[in-house]
């Protein structure tokens, strides 16, 4: 499984609005700004987590968005599915019924691998909250930067 730019800035907005949550709106612009992510793309991204109750959005001047959610209560596994789909490592283990019609189906002897592998990736993503993401990168923006040797 490969997790597209449409995943990874996904998880980087979202991550940017609960470390910059005080209460207010958060402009797309501001977010585009701070993550070096496109406007236009963004709000494709943020349309989706929306509509998948990820976050809120409020329009208009003084609009933006914010979670929807709790970020204890939210994991990059919800971010990734929202974003990318099925989890899953090849189509055949794939929630997607249509995905999942391989003529093969029920004599393949690698089947039991691909599922296998596909619960893990989504323990691991389901395993993760924002608020434990935001909390390692709060402690990793307090630690001194190493100097360089060059």
């Amino acid at each position: 499984m490969r997790v597209s730019t449409r995943g990874r800035y996904g998880v980087r907005a979202v991550l940017d609005l609960a470390l910059n949550n005080n209460g207010e709106l958060v402009s797309i612009s501001t977010i585009s700004e701070r993550q070096g992510i496109s406007q236009p793309y963004l709000e494709q991204i943020f349309n989706k987590l929306k509509k998948d109750g990820i976050v809120l959005s409020k329009p208009g001047p003084g609009g933006g968005y914010s979670l929807a959610k709790d970020p204890s209560d939210l994991t990059i596994g919800d971010i990734i599915r929202s974003l990318e789909g099925s989890l899953a490592p090849v189509k055949c283990v794939s929630e997607n019924e249509a995905d999942a019609s391989c003529p093969r189906m029920d004599i393949c002897a690698t089947r039991l691998l691909w599922q296998k592998l596909g619960d893990d990736i989504e323990r691991f993503f389901d395993s993760i909250t924002v608020d434990q993401l935001k909390r390692e990168a709060e402690a990793s923006a307090k630690k001194p930067k190493a100097k360089s040797k060059l």
